[in-house]
């Protein structure tokens, strides 16, 4: 199994291969379960795949974020939430 690059992909065909790795890592995982793998290393690198699309959706989410102004709001009122929270 190869490591996946998420590089120059649109948030759509990232959900479209996050869905493939998933079912991919479960059917692994299942096979695993009934007899062993010949290569076990394969489901840590598809958990790892699974996590790096993850975050590259979720890169792009923020850049949305920050583009419509909403980003600054969060980190406000995060702080705010913080704040308020180390008072008591």
């Amino acid at each position: 199994m190869e490591k996946f690059d998420a590089k120059n992909m649109t948030a759509e065909q990232l959900r479209e291969n996050l869905t493939e790795a998933e079912n991919l890592y479960q059917e692994m995982l299942y096979n695993h379960n009934v007899a062993a793998l010949e290569n076990t290393s394969d489901l840590t690198v598809a958990r790892k795949n699974i996590a790096r699309i993850k975050t590259a959706l979720r890169v792009i989410d923020l850049k949305q974020q920050e583009e419509n102004g909403e980003l600054k709001r969060d980190r406000i009122r995060a702080r705010r939430k913080r704040e308020k929270k180390n008072k008591k």
